[in-house]
C-alpha cells in the first residue's frame, strides 16, 4: 500500500474543515464596506454638478471662439438682437454681415447642460459681450449649481 491509502481508508472522508464565513467575519466586512460608502459617496454625488459646470465652461469657450471669428470677419460683434444665431446662419436684421463666412462660424449652437439656450449680450456687462448660462435653477444668481456661467468666470 501507498502512504497515501494508509492516511485515508477505503471509503473514509477527509476531516472537513468548516467552510464559509462566521458571523463575525461578516460583520467586519458590513462595517468596512460602510465606512467606504461614507466616505466615497459623498465625492461621487457631487461629481455631476461638477462636470455640467466643466462642460457649460467648455461649450461657452467654443461658442466664444466663434463670436470672436465673426468680429474679424465682420468688424463687429453679433448685436444682442441677432443673437447667438448669427454664428449659425447670416442674420437678416442690421447690421447685415458683409463678409459673413460661408458655412457659419459653428455647426450647430449646443445647449447648456440643464437644456436651456446659452445667453448673449452685446455689449456685455462684463466684457464686449457676454455668453453665459443661469446654471440649474434658470434664474440669475444662486450658489453651487445654481450658479450662473459666464464667459467672465474663470474655470
Amino acid at each position: 500500500m501507498t502512504p497515501h491509502a494508509q492516511a485515508n481508508p477505503a471509503g473514509a472522508q477527509p476531516p472537513r474543515k468548516d467552510a464559509g464565513f462566521s458571523l463575525l467575519e461578516l460583520m467586519v466586512v458590513v462595517v468596512i464596506l460602510s465606512i467606504l460608502a461614507l466616505v466615497i459617496v459623498p465625492r461621487v454625488i457631487d461629481r455631476p454638478d461638477q462636470a455640467r459646470a466643466a462642460r457649460a465652461q467648455s461649450d461657452i469657450a467654443a461658442i466664444s471662439s466663434a463670436v470672436e471669428l465673426y468680429r474679424l470677419d465682420n468688424f463687429r460683434y453679433p448685436t444682442t438682437e441677432q443673437g447667438l444665431a448669427a454664428l449659425v446662419n447670416r442674420p437678416t436684421t442690421e447690421p447685415a454681415p458683409a463678409n459673413y463666412a460661408e458655412n457659419g462660424y459653428i455647426d450647430r449652437l449646443p445647449v447648456d447642460p440643464w437644456g436651456q439656450p446659452y445667453q448673449y449680450l452685446s455689449p456685455g456687462v462684463h466684457g464686449q459681450f457676454d455668453i453665459f448660462t443661469y446654471g440649474a435653477d434658470g434664474q440669475t444668481g444662486g450658489s453651487g449649481a445654481d450658479a450662473d456661467i459666464g464667459s467672465w468666470t474663470g474655470s
